[in-house]
């Protein structure tokens, strides 16, 4: 049983997250791939940014894959987002469970996606085709505290 999590400014290799999960005891691999789509409530999008508290989102998103793992008894799960300009097309999350039997792998791969959507401290900025742009949920990332001086 192995978890593996990751975020990055690079692009998403698929290569890279299947080759993180799976055995000769595994008889199922689920692949979850989010991507940048072309509309988004009625609006054309050319692309995302997705900015991120990256120590909290480190450990919320190896969090999310143990928890997962835990839920599935056995095999691996391996979690990977995206920070940084996203274009259109491109992934932002990949997500890859290994399991004995398909069941588990697809209800694994889907807890992960869906606790990610609700607790992985991600905010995402959408840029449309008209030059504007808008943070998804309406909030943008929090300003990060000033650093104290000394006096």
């Amino acid at each position: 049983m192995s978890v593996h999590t990751w975020l990055t400014d690079t692009p998403l290799e698929v290569a890279d997250v299947l080759a993180r999960v799976g055995t000769h005891e595994d008889g199922a691999v689920a692949l979850f791939l989010g991507t940048v789509r072309r509309s988004n409530a009625g609006r054309d999008v050319v692309g995302m940014r997705y900015d991120a508290y990256l120590p909290m989102a480190e450990r919320v998103l190896a969090a999310i894959a143990a928890e997962a793992l835990e839920r599935m008894g056995e095999g691996s799960v391996a979690a990977a987002h995206r920070v940084g300009e996203v274009p259109l097309g491109g992934a932002s999350v990949a997500i890859a469970v290994a399991s004995p039997h398909r069941a588990e792998a697809f209800d694994a791969c889907r807890y992960v996606i869906e606790e990610i959507k609700v607790r992985l401290p991600v905010w995402k900025l959408e840029r449309y085709t008209d030059g504007t742009e808008a943070w998804l949920g309406g909030a943008p990332p929090p300003a990060p505290e000033p650093a104290e001086t000394a006096s």
